[in-house]
């Protein structure tokens, strides 16, 4: 037996003689009983193995589910079941899943995701609005955008080059305004959005509702001479009368 093996016997053995002769069966202060009265009568009962499993690491958080049925954690997306959506939830992480409870009830399992951005996304608890989100997927509006114009398409195109699934739902909107507007004004819409570089579904939108879509494009800036230099600025001063003095 090495000399730390022999110094945790000495401890335990040590230890389990204080507990059995000296402090469990003097008189306790507060409850006036030796302690190791209520723990053979009571106590002991009640005890049960060590579980076989080591108890499994985890962090609990309230989190609030969102309007598209998810929730975030660590800048990763879990679905809820939609009849949750808008209220708190709790949510406990391990190193493997991710579950969510309400009011003790399990609601929804995930394995664990990492990469920032990553969904995991159940389709069956989604209401119907949901499901469509899910199934117009980046080839769909593509495909939606081309009978609009060029233009529109174009601004699909550029706002799918980067965070798609984030720009996902903006696509749909900006789709969705053909139905209200019409194609043809959508399309001069999202002309003028990209004549001035904001291809947004806000910018689109805001276009629209303004009917800004309407009037003619500015002026390329080069096409046409400053005011100074036609002679019709304010300052202008004929060449030849201040050369003549």
């Amino acid at each position: 037996m090495e000399f730390s093996d022999r110094l945790l016997a000495d401890a335990n053995q040590q230890l389990w003689a204080w507990v059995l002769e000296t402090a469990g069966n003097r008189c306790h202060g507060t409850t006036r009983q030796r302690p190791l009265t209520p723990f053979t009568e009571v106590e002991q009962r009640l005890l049960q193995p060590v579980p076989t499993v080591p108890p499994v690491p985890a962090c609990w958080a309230q989190v609030k589910v969102h309007r598209d049925g998810h929730v975030q954690v660590e800048r990763c997306l879990y679905s809820v079941p939609f009849r949750w959506v808008g209220q708190s939830v709790w949510l406990k992480a391990t190193p493997t899943t991710i579950q969510l409870f309400h009011d003790h009830l399990l609601i929804a399992t995930h394995p664990r995701l990492f990469c920032a951005g990553a969904r995991s996304t159940v389709n069956d608890p989604l209401p119907p609005n949901a499901l469509a989100y899910c199934l117009h997927d980046p080839p769909w509006c593509l495909q939606q955008a081309e009978p609009v114009g060029l233009a529109c398409h174009t601004l699909v195109q550029q706002l799918f080059t980067d965070r798609v699934l984030d720009n996902l739902r903006a696509v749909q909107g900006i789709l969705c305004l053909g139905k209200t507007y019409g194609p043809v004004r959508l399309e001069a819409a999202c002309r003028r959005a990209l004549e001035f570089a904001n291809p947004r579904y806000r910018t689109v939108k805001t276009i629209l509702a303004k009917g800004l879509d309407q009037l003619p494009l500015a002026e390329p800036v080069f096409d046409t001479l400053a005011a100074s230099y036609t002679g019709q600025g304010r300052f202008y001063r004929d060449v030849g009368l201040l050369l003549s003095h």
